[in-house]
């Protein structure tokens, strides 16, 4: 379960990873610092309601509810930002140029969090309030017994996940990011408005990544601005694995890893009698994804490319 829970939190931040390299064929490498964005917001609403004493009186479902709207709203906006101030003017650039724009986004993300938290809090080391209904176990099983949050996890993520993939191959807009994605040019000369398509992929993108990254401080309550370095570094290797550009690689690769991490922690001591113990199964989830690499480059599921007439 704790596989699960960490996999579906991968799939979803590297699901801006692959709706951005899709239609851009670039890494937005600031998706990260945007899951740690949707976090804060999260974090900062259920500490208003607990200091005004509404937390506790008022459904928790609804509480849930308006926190996840509002960190995809703010994270999908602070992606189109991105987008149009950081991205657009360089698309006909180099791709390492906009790479190290990306990065440069990346550190002023931080520091700007950073500043206003500390400004507005004198700290920004942040701990998820509790919601008692999201702590209750739930028995899965004989052996089994999990807390409702990580039910919750698993549960959004697979919502979120499947409305994605109707979103993209079931809508007209869908129809057109994907004509984006396969001829940007032609796409325009159809009438397809090219840049409002890529700003609202950057949007999609973000709103993903801001679930997440509220899912991820219910679930593990303490957050900070240096908190999406590390899922988010994860979930790009996810999306690597799974195949870059295809959403259903995304999850999968995010299962994967997720899978691999939770068993080299539980079991990676037992294995090797001892020589090596839970701290080190990234070393571990990492020398696997390197041999599956190895043997299929481009991810499990392939990789979505654009086809372009000779």
């Amino acid at each position: 379960m704790d596989g699960l829970v960490l996999g579906f939190m991968y799939a979803l931040i590297a699901l801006g990873y692959t709706m951005v390299y899709g239609v851009l064929e670039f890494i937005n490498f600031a998706h990260s610092e945007v899951f740690m964005i949707g976090a804060f917001i999260g974090v900062e609403i259920l500490l208003m309601l607990e200091s005004s004493g509404h937390l506790a009186t008022l459904n928790p479902a609804f509480i849930l509810f308006i926190v996840l709207m509002a960190g995809m709203l703010v994270s999908g906006l602070v992606a189109l930002g991105l987008e149009r101030i950081a991205y657009r003017p360089l698309r006909q650039a180099p791709r390492l140029v906009a790479l190290i724009s990306a990065i440069g986004a990346s550190f002023f993300l931080q520091d700007l969090v950073r500043l206003v938290e500390s400004l507005w809090r004198n700290s920004f080391y942040l701990t998820y309030p509790a919601i008692d209904a999201l702590e209750t176990p739930v028995s899965l099983g004989a052996a089994v017994t999990v807390p409702v949050k990580s039910i919750l996890v698993v549960a959004t993520a697979l919502v979120m996940l499947f409305g994605l993939n109707f979103f993209v191959h079931r809508t007209r807009v869908g129809t057109a990011i994907r004509a984006v994605a396969q001829d940007p040019d032609t796409a325009s000369l159809m009438g397809i408005p090219v840049n409002r398509i890529v700003a609202l992929t950057f949007f999609v993108g973000g709103a993903m990544g801001g679930a997440a990254g509220v899912l991820f401080g219910i679930h593990y309550s303490l957050i900070n601005p240096y908190t999406g370095f590390t899922p988010g570094l994860k979930a790009f290797t996810a999306a690597v694995l799974g195949g870059i550009g295809n959403i259903g690689g995304a999850v999968l690769g995010g299962l994967v890893l997720g899978l691999l991490e939770a068993l080299a922690g539980s079991y990676l001591s037992m294995l090797t009698n001892g020589a090596f113990g839970a701290e080190y199964k990234d070393v571990f989830a990492f020398a696997v994804l390197i041999l599956i690499l190895i043997f299929r480059p481009k991810g499990l599921m392939g990789e979505r490319v654009r086809e372009e007439a000779a």
